[in-house]
């Protein structure tokens, strides 16, 4: 692999000194003059029409600035999803959404919002409001949600068409006959596997802040993901041009996971349709409870298997099913199963193969995306499977997964090549790592309370959106007059540390020190579009449009340096800022050393012998400035995919008495390609195996029968684990560079959160020689599993 001078190094993050000294801006933090305040209020009923609705008492109160109802506000369709605004040419996504509705489909869902003065005076507006509801029967399980009896949630969508309450077309992927193949096989294991649906939590709330010109341009400052979608989705909401608008993060985002791809829940819409009413800035604050019950959780639901194998443990037919909850709303409720599908039925070199998903209309908070976007709920369902399979045939479940997992250069139901692939790498040092040779040992005695067992679940996603989406990235980049090196990417800095990451790569192809590197991001009026941070893309995806800019820049550098010298550009080099000749026999015009157009602090002119045989970019860049010249490029390369490939494995033990897991170690191995920086991946295996952790044992979002009512609705409900508890993790990663990725690098984000919850199901699961399938294993569960066989 080429050894690189910025890449493959744990530079400090960028925002590490504004985030530990309190320093760093969040949406919260906005503050503009006569800045007024929202609250929103929000059905108590999981179903109900609204037959009437009075606000004039809270329009009365004093201070209140505007009261909006779906009776004085627009009513225009949306998904508050970015993929509403990334459908290619004659794809049309599933709008359901408006600001207000007169049919509320789930207890939180948005009735009326107040601007006013201050957040007390807003609160105070809104129990004045008077709503008389009809209360309607209510559905909170897919399953009796799809029967044709059911209550119909949205009964006016012509996309209703492929199923009761289901929105949009279910994907289906097909490959050879498995009917044919599973009746042919010597074993077939069959399981259905059950989820609850689980919350990112990310630190910082939805929020935005609206302000309207005296021109009527726009500016809003929000929580997205995604800057340029946003400002389309809004642009399509209120009918106003996009180039009025104008979306930014203030830079940063506390946290995303997904939650925030496109608008954050209604926070963007809901503060720009006040502050066209009251003519003021609009400030909008989610508290955690309103996160938590009104914005896009994980899909639960359920998950069909059937699996077949020939003895010698060949894997012959895979047949996936998965029907999951949609929720009241769409949002990402069809592109999210392209994932599920796909990305589980190209594990393993299977030439029968089957998957249909689709999720159904619940009145229950609308499911979306989160990190790993449908494939988590596949992988738990298929390495499952995996495991019985082994049992079944007597075999060791590593053995097995060698024996049929995918190959570099393999032949997949992805729409891309696997052109990279070091999964069996990553299974040998996870095996070594988590001391897989004594799974016998811990499966010989299962007589105690405390049961040991190992388990492992193998795994690959995306380094950029799916293909069936528009996706691509662009970026500036500028040269100074003082040789510093300005990037302009639509990157939304969601905590991953991609702004160093980026920088770096910008550096790397540019050939300067990365101190030297700028970054400009999340601000739709100073970045080219781009779809932002998400699907394990910032890395791949922005880092090509970047290190394509900075090709281009370098190329105008060294033609103009050429022109300095009277050599040509092929001769010259750049590197650590500084223009060279590659046979050390350049000679620039002494000048250049005394040339200062600026006095900066620090600065001296280049000292050395006449003539100089090198000269620093920043001298270069000022030569040029005084030509009326500046280096400035662009990059908009088309973006392919590659495969990251992952295998995780879990050391659990159980206690039989009490029902508790404990996790003893989790081994971690990633094949992403490139490490861009080590310390960043470090830090995203990290985080995406404790929020597995989460997954697989605690967290989950209940309903009460009765009422549909939430019933984990702040982080004292909510079981997610803490810094407090986490586990032995050893990170590991397998480098072997991608012909397609910046630098050979791979997506990284997503992946880590796609097997951990799968290997310790496994691990739990061989522990106590029972088949568990479903997720959260709480204590409860598993000791109904315990009694069930005794």
């Amino acid at each position: 692999m080429t050894d690189y001078a910025v890449i493959g190094r744990s530079a400090p993050r960028r925002d590490t000194l504004e985030k530990v000294t309190g320093q760093a801006r969040y949406t919260l933090d906005v503050t503009l003059p006569g800045m007024i305040h929202a609250q929103v209020l929000r059905s108590p009923w999981p179903h109900a029409r609204i037959r009437s609705i009075d606000a004039s008492a809270a329009e009365a109160l004093p201070g209140v600035r505007a009261v909006l109802t779906h009776q004085n506000t627009i009513n225009t369709l949306f998904s508050t999803a970015a993929t509403m605004m990334a459908l290619p040419t004659g794809h049309q996504g599933v709008l359901d959404q408006r600001i207000f509705d007169s049919t509320v489909r789930f207890v939180g869902d948005e009735v009326a919002a107040v601007a006013a003065d201050t957040l007390e005076i807003a609160a105070k507006a809104l129990k004045l409001i008077e709503v008389d509801y009809e209360i309607l029967p209510f559905v909170l399980d897919p399953e009796e949600a799809e029967k044709p009896e059911s209550i119909a949630l949205h009964p006016d969508k012509p996309e209703l068409q492929y199923g009761h309450n289901v929105p949009g077309h279910p994907v289906e992927i097909k490959r050879g006959d498995v009917e044919k193949a599973l009746a042919e096989a010597d074993e077939v294991v069959e399981l259905t596997f059950n989820l609850k649906p689980v919350k990112q939590m990310q630190m910082e709330t939805m929020g935005a802040v609206a302000q309207v010109e005296g021109s009527g341009k726009i500016n809003v400052w929000s929580t997205t993901q995604t800057t340029h979608p946003a400002r389309a989705q809004l642009a399509h909401i209120f009918k106003i041009p996009t180039s009025r608008i104008r979306v930014m993060n203030p830079p940063y985002v506390g946290g995303g996971f997904g939650s925030r791809i496109g608008l954050s829940a209604k926070a963007e819409v809901i503060a720009v349709a006040l502050a066209l009413a009251s003519r003021k800035p609009v400030k909008l604050t989610y508290t955690r409870t309103e996160d938590m019950i009104a914005t896009d959780t994980r899909h639960g639901g359920q998950l069909k298997l059937r699996l077949g194998a020939k003895k010698d443990g060949t894997l012959t037919a895979l047949d996936l099913r998965a029907r999951l909850n949609k929720g009241a709303y769409c949002s990402f409720g069809h592109e999210i199963y392209g994932t599920t599908g796909h990305m589980n039925l190209s594990l393993y070199q299977i030439p029968n193969l089957y998957f249909k998903g689709y999720s159904v209309y619940t009145n229950t908070t609308t499911a979306g995306a989160y990190r790993g976007f449908g494939n988590p709920q596949g992988n738990l369902t298929v390495e499952r499977g995996i495991e019985m399979m082994a049992a079944r045939l007597g075999l060791d479940p590593l053995e097995l997964r060698r024996k049929n997992a995918t190959q570099k250069g393999g032949d997949y139901v992805l729409p891309y090549p696997c052109d990279s692939n070091a999964i069996q790498s990553c299974m040998t040092k996870g095996a070594e790592s988590i001391g897989w040779h004594k799974r016998a040992e811990y499966n010989a005695d299962k007589s105690g309370r405390l049961r040991r067992g190992l388990g492992m679940a193998i795994g690959t996603h995306y380094s950029n959106g799916f293909q069936l989406i528009v996706d691509y990235e662009s970026a500036y980049i500028t040269v100074q007059p003082d040789g510093s090196v300005n990037v302009a990417t639509p990157i939304s800095d969601i905590g991953t540390g991609c702004n160093t990451a980026v920088a770096q790569m910008a550096a790397e192809a540019l050939g300067v020190p990365l101190e030297s590197v700028f970054m400009i991001y999340a601000d739709t009026d100073s970045t080219p579009f781009g779809y932002g941070a998400h699907s394990s893309r910032i890395v791949y995806a922005h880092g090509i449009a970047v290190a394509a800019a900075a090709r281009e820049v370098r190329q105008k550098i060294l033609e103009y340096a050429a022109g300095l010298c009277g050599r040509r550009a092929e001769e010259l080099d750049l590197k650590c800022g500084m223009v060279r000749a590659k046979d050390g026999a350049a000679s620039f015009p002494a000048e250049l050393r005394r040339r200062q157009l600026f006095q900066e602090p620090g600065y001296a002119p280049p000292s050395g012998p006449d003539p100089l045989t090198e000269i620093s970019l920043r001298d270069v860049a000022l030569h040029a400035h005084s030509q009326n010249r500046q280096f400035i490029g662009v990059g908009q390369d088309p973006l392919t995919n590659s495969p990251p490939w992952h295998s995780v494995f879990a050391d659990v033990t159980v206690d039989t008495e009490t029902g508790q897991i404990t996790v003893n170690k989790i081994a971690a191995c990633h094949d992403v390609g490139r490490v861009i920086n080590p310390s960043n991946m470090r830090g995203q295996i990290l985080g995406g195996v404790l929020q597995g952790v989460g997954y697989a044992l605690s967290e989950q979002l209940g309903y009460e029968p009765k009422t549909g009512r939430q019933t984990h609705t702040t982080m004292h409900h909510y079981m997610s684990p803490t810094a407090l508890d986490i586990v032995d993790i050893d990170p590991i990663t397998v480098e072997e560079d991608d012909p397609h990725g910046p630098f050979g690098a791979k997506g990284a984000g997503e992946t880590t959160l796609v097997c951990p919850a799968s290997a310790i199901v496994n691990a739990a699961s061989n522990a106590l020689g029972l088949d568990l399938t479903q997720v959260p294993l709480t204590p409860e569960y598993v000791l109904s599993m315990i009694n069930r066989t005794c």
